[in-house]
Parts: structure tokens; C-alpha cells; sequence
């Protein structure tokens, strides 16, 4: 049985603290939730995860008949993307971006779920890089071991959302010029997909249609077993041409 509290790890980073933590909610029957904090805001719960699954599903399923996919996700987290993306066996490489070497470590020493799971798998490497700068160097991939290569899919799940970023350097990654560089990255016909929290923002949508050949943003809508309701994250998906 778990402590009903326990602090896992806790470390200053460039950006602010960083904190994994482990709750036993007993009135969820007392089930061990995970949460991630990075100074005084939550980043993510193992509580709730759907719209990170959704990320993963939405995005290869536009993929349709494409095999031996070439994957790149940025922002490890709790790894709820990455685990989901390699429910897909048509992906044959995968590599997830992660800034805080402290959310590395926590899969490769099993302090998070998912983590054997993800360090199990041998399409999957955790690459410790800034993602936002790799995005911007357009003379090579995402991927070190393979640097001529391109992407069948990014997706990208670091920031609540376009407008509410976790450090401002990373605004320009939500302009017309960043996605630019970003769509450079990918295969024709390739796939960006980006998680937020809320509700889509059609003006984010309306930027990715002028940057991609396709464009839409979907409502996730999940139960909150805290409020009794629901809650809704957003999956924004866009196409480069064929």
C-alpha cells in the first residue's frame, strides 16, 4: 500500500522548480494519482489523460495507409502520448523531445507508470533537447541518428496552450514563421498535431490553415471525477501537402 502523500523527486530547472508527486485519493477507491508541478503551476495528472491519447490516435489516424511511420513527439510528461503512439504498430522510430532531464530520468527509474513501458520498447529513444530550437534548424531532423531524415508526424504537447506558454521564448514557435520551419521538418503529406487545454481557439486554427494545406481543432471532452463533471482539452491537427 502507498503513502497517501509522497514527494518523488524535486529539483530546480532554467524554467522553475520541478516536482513529481504521488496522492492516494480515497475517494477514488485509493487510487495513486501522479502529478507533475513546475514552480506554482500543474503541469499534468495521471487523473487525466485523454486529450494526451487523443493527440497520438487523431493524429496517425490521418495517416490512413502509411506504414513504417517515423514519429516525433515533444514533451515526454507522464509519456500518455508516447505510450499511445506506439499502440500503433505501423510506427516503426519514435523520439521524444523532453527539455527537463528530471522527466527523463523519472521513466528510466520507473518513478512514473508508463515508464518500463516506454523504456521497454525498442522503437522508442528519449532524446533530452529543447524542442523548439531543433524545430528551427531546418538543415536537419529532429532525429541526431538520422539527420537527413524527415517525419511522417510531430506532435507536440509542452505549453497549456498557443497563448499560455511555459516560458515566453516559446511564442515564436506559435507564429506563422515557426510553423513554417516546423512543416519543413515533415514528410509530404505529414502530420502536426498539437495538445492545449480548453477549448480550441479559432485563431489558432485559422494560423495553421495558412501555414498547412489542412487544418481543425477537436474538443476532448473527458469526465473529471474531482467536480462530478466534465472537463475538455483541445487536439489540433494539420496536413502538409502531398
Amino acid at each position: 500500500m502507498s503513502l497517501m502523500y509522497e514527494e518523488l523527486d524535486f529539483r530546480p530547472t532554467p524554467i522553475g522548480d520541478l516536482m513529481l508527486r504521488r496522492r492516494r485519493l480515497i475517494q477514488l477507491g485509493g487510487l495513486d494519482v501522479y502529478e507533475v508541478k513546475l514552480g506554482e503551476y500543474f503541469l499534468m495528472s495521471s487523473l487525466f489523460h485523454e486529450a494526451e491519447v487523443q493527440l497520438s490516435k487523431i493524429g496517425l489516424g490521418m495517416l490512413e495507409k502509411k506504414e513504417d511511420l517515423d514519429i516525433v513527439i515533444g514533451g515526454l510528461g507522464l509519456g500518455y502520448t508516447a505510450v499511445s503512439a506506439l499502440e500503433d504498430m505501423r510506427v516503426k522510430s519514435l523520439v521524444v523531445v523532453e527539455y527537463l532531464e528530471g522527466v527523463i530520468e523519472w521513466h528510466q527509474k520507473g518513478l512514473v507508470p508508463l515508464g518500463k513501458t516506454l523504456m521497454q520498447d525498442s522503437r522508442c529513444r528519449l532524446l533530452h533537447a529543447d524542442f523548439f530550437a531543433l524545430s528551427r534548424d531546418v538543415s536537419k531532423s529532429f532525429d541526431p541518428k538520422h539527420p537527413a531524415n524527415k517525419h511522417d508526424a510531430i506532435f507536440l504537447d509542452i505549453d497549456h496552450t498557443p497563448t499560455n506558454v511555459l516560458h515566453q521564448t516559446n511564442t515564436r514557435f506559435y507564429t506563422e514563421k515557426g510553423l513554417e520551419e516546423l512543416a519543413q521538418h515533415l514528410k509530404p503529406g505529414g502530420v502536426f498535431g498539437l495538445w492545449a487545454d480548453g477549448f480550441p481557439e479559432d485563431s489558432f486554427t485559422n494560423l495553421l490553415g495558412r501555414v498547412f494545406e489542412s487544418a481543425e481543432g477537436h474538443t476532448i471532452k473527458f469526465d473529471n471525477p474531482v467536480t462530478g463533471g466534465s472537463s475538455e482539452g483541445t487536439v489540433y491537427v494539420a496536413r502538409v501537402s502531398l
